[in-house]
């Protein structure tokens, strides 16, 4: 099939129903069907949860979509028609988000999103959303889930894998309470802590870089090198900042010997760059996390 001849990507639109912010440095979007239901082209509630439930993994991330609002587009977006007649830099940016949690009573998707000020797009995006705004994005993607069989839960990362990692522990706490491990998740400070459930015998650990992130401030790589190593299978989920996380890859693969097929990793951003220059680094040496 050429790539002119593949169906379009599902894409849904939403929108925001509440705004929440758990803590300081995070705004959580709760979104639902529009009003009158879903629009022509697009997949309301329903359809995003019939794809989010086939995928049965617990990262599962969208690509929000951000038109420019002077051009007064309305989606969903014919992102090959814009192609068309719209330059490059005008085209909708996508930003990439984990959905923290879907709850098919409620019929709604919360996606927790990081502010640290003005700078980005969805950060002060988010900071700014009222109820009733609207959503677009693609999705979902991932495949993660923790294996209820492991002998041993390792999770690391910065505040971007939190919600993935929080979705993680809720799952290991469902299907698997006699779970063993260590979380390690990195965050500002103390007031970026968020209560979460997990298998009484998983322990989470908040690591405070004491204000906002940088390489030489980062602290769960260190964390992860200087745990006690669980015994037995160890399932481990990696994820944050590239650098970090190559940092974290080449302890678990050089010094714990761990098998690439029992663990998570990758980045999911990279300090100092946009999320286009991150995706597309993604092709080349610098964005490889494994190196074969």
């Amino acid at each position: 099939m050429t790539a002119s001849a593949r169906p379009p990507r599902p894409q849904t639109v939403l929108q925001v129903l509440r705004v929440h912010r758990p803590t300081t440095h995070l705004v959580r979007l709760t979104l639902a069907d529009l009003p009158d239901g879903p629009r022509p082209g697009a997949d309301g509630f329903d359809g995003f949860a019939e794809r989010w439930a086939a995928k049965d993994a617990t990262d599962q991330y969208v690509k929000l979509l951000f038109a420019e609002p002077s051009l007064g587009l309305v989606p969903p977006y014919d992102m090959d028609a814009l192609r068309e007649h719209l330059a490059p830099e005008q085209m909708p940016v996508r930003r990439t988000y984990t959905v923290r949690r879907v709850d098919t009573d409620a019929r709604t998707l919360d996606i927790d999103v990081v502010h640290h000020g003005d700078d980005g797009l969805a950060g002060p995006w988010a900071a700014r959303a009222e109820p009733g705004d609207v959503v677009a994005f693609f999705g979902p993607g991932g495949g993660y889930r923790p294996d209820p069989n492991a002998d041993a839960h390792v999770l690391a990362g910065d505040e971007s894998a939190l919600p993935a990692i929080a979705a993680s522990l809720e799952d290991l706490a469902r299907t698997a309470p006699q779970a063993r491990g260590v979380a390690l998740i990195e965050v500002a400070g103390p007031e970026d802590e968020l209560e979460l459930l997990a298998p009484a015998g998983v322990r989470v650990c908040w690591l405070h870089r004491g204000g906002a992130f940088s390489p030489q401030a980062s602290r769960w790589p260190a964390a992860l090198a200087g745990l006690d190593w669980p015994a037995g299978r160890v399932h481990a989920f990696v994820h944050g900042e590239r650098e970090q996380v190559k940092i974290a890859r080449r302890h678990l693969t050089q010094v714990r010997g761990m098998d690439r097929r029992e663990m998570s990793v990758s980045a999911y951003w990279a300090y100092g760059r946009v999320e286009d220059a991150f995706q597309a680094e993604k092709r080349t040496p610098v964005g490889q996390i494994f190196e074969d």
